[in-house]
């Protein structure tokens, strides 16, 4: 048979082109060995082969988490600023055909993505975008400019082109040559701009705006290009859960102490009815503007916004008003939704990061961590939350505080649509219960043998088909 192939040698290189873009799709998170086996230890370790059944902590399932990261959520999650919209009004005047609310979450929209589209052609024309911007499109965004690496000499506007994303960060800007670097295919679009304009333009007049359309994604999610941005925020489930679980309340004094991109700080303040203060930190200053920026979109006044770092922020003679520093137990809720390792992103292909990069992130949260007791009053609430899946920053730095502040306390969380915690930090099985961690390879808790309705599947897959994430509450006593 195949040297009948080889009579088309078009036609075989389009087969062996196309089996390579399958190979590619189905690949998995690829890792630094020893940062791959810390995190594998989370699932495979001593406590939990002696706790729980062999097909819940054996290699199999840290495979499926793998292969689950490298894919994007099947669902987009929309948080509706209720200080001016319904639920119910938004349902009925967002420009997606299905939407659905979700039932323990009411200011949260769930909108099931389609499937993935399997058999894209392949055009002449490619282009060759940077990794972050190839798995943006895996979420449904456009591309820009900037992010474009590399096209096809004769790439002008309004071409069809297909748009791969270069893995390993090889492509050199500008590339005039077929890329032949490692590359996944993420879909089909309009070039709105040519290579021309693209690349050899003045340094004084560089190209921005959008680069390609994207009209058939490797991963079908709703367009949210015409939605309104004080009426929707677009964030990831367990972002929204977080900050219900904190639960803030309309008058408080509110810290969140890593603030940007913003999310959850707007989501606190619209939480409190945009009464009270929310005082947001962030030590990276060129990130205050995209804050400031969301929080007049969506028409909030009770939050404040510094620069600063948050390791800094407790001053004994300091005062509450204005900036920081501020005094110990000066506020009634603290959200600390640090750095971290950031294992839980979704979708992602390739992390280089180091084994001392990764250990590096537990110093700097039990830094912000006791900051942050020292600033919660008697009796307030702290959220310790991450988008990570290690146990070293997660259940560990849980058992960590409850060793080292004697008065704090696990509390109970609502809502709690995760999972529980897990084995291996020596946390007891109650305390494990009252964590909430969103895993994508915890397939048991996805239902699919129930007898349910398509709906009622949607709003139970949402719940688990989701980034990674954890969240801990703790009150002080």
């Amino acid at each position: 048979m195949l040297h009948l192939l080889l009579v088309n040698k078009c036609y075989f290189s389009n087969i062996v082109r196309q089996l390579g873009f399958r190979l590619m799709q189905m690949s998995h998170l690829s890792l630094d060995s020893e940062v791959s086996e810390q995190l594998r230890s989370s699932y495979v370790n001593e406590e939990a082969k002696d706790k729980v059944q062999k097909s819940d902590f054996n290699d199999e399932r840290y495979e499926s988490l793998l292969r689950e990261l490298a894919t994007p959520p099947k669902y987009t999650i929309l948080r509706v600023n209720t200080l001016f919209e319904t639920t119910q009004y938004s349902i009925k005047n967002l420009p997606t055909p299905e939407i659905l609310q979700h039932p323990l979450l009411p200011d949260t929209l769930v909108v099931p993505n389609h499937k993935k589209n399997e058999h894209l052609p392949h055009h002449e024309k490619e282009v060759i975008v940077d990794l972050a911007c190839g798995m943006a499109v895996l979420r449904g965004a456009n591309i820009f400019a900037q992010g474009i690496m590399a096209a096809h000499p004769g790439m002008q506007a309004d071409d069809t082109v297909s748009v791969f994303s270069d893995i390993d960060g090889m492509c050199r800007k500008g590339l005039t040559q077929a890329f032949q670097g490692k590359k996944i295919f993420v879909g089909n679009g309009i070039a709105k701009i040519s290579r021309q304009d693209l690349f050899c333009s003045s340094d004084s007049n560089l190209p921005s705006g959008l680069g390609v359309q994207m009209t058939e994604p490797l991963y079908d999610a709703p367009s949210l290009n015409d939605l309104l941005p004080s009426m929707v925020f677009s964030q990831n489930l367990p972002s929204v859960v977080c900050s219900h679980v904190l639960n803030p309340q309309p008058g408080e004094i509110v810290l969140d102490m890593c603030s940007a991109p913003g999310g959850k700080t707007t989501h606190i303040a619209t939480l409190m009815k945009n009464k009270g203060r929310v005082i947001g930190l962030d030590k990276a200053k060129n990130k205050l503007e995209k804050i400031r920026m969301n929080v007049k979109q969506l028409g909030l006044d009770c939050v404040e916004i510094y620069g600063y770092d948050s390791t800094k922020a407790m001053d004994e003679n300091a005062q509450l008003n204005g900036s920081p520093p501020y005094p110990a137990k000066a506020f009634d809720r603290i959200l600390l939704d640090g750095p971290c390792s950031a294992l839980g992103q979704r979708p992602s292909l390739k992390n280089k990061m180091s084994i001392k990069e990764l250990n590096s992130y537990s110093v700097l949260q039990k830094k912000l961590f006791k900051t942050a007791v020292s600033l919660l009053k008697t009796g307030g609430t702290l959220v310790y939350s991450t988008c990570t899946l290690t146990l070293e920053e997660n259940e560990k730095l849980v058992k960590w505080a409850l060793d080292k502040y004697a008065c704090l306390a696990l509390d109970q969380q609502e809502p709690h649509v995760g999972g529980y915690g897990l084995y291996g930090a020596g946390l007891s099985d109650v305390k494990l219960k009252l964590l909430q961690r969103f895993d994508p390879s915890d397939t048991r808790q996805r239902q699919h043998h129930l007898e349910i309705s398509e709906l009622e599947r949607h709003l139970i897959r949402c719940n688990h088909d989701t980034i990674g994430f954890f969240i801990a509450k703790f009150v002080k006593r």
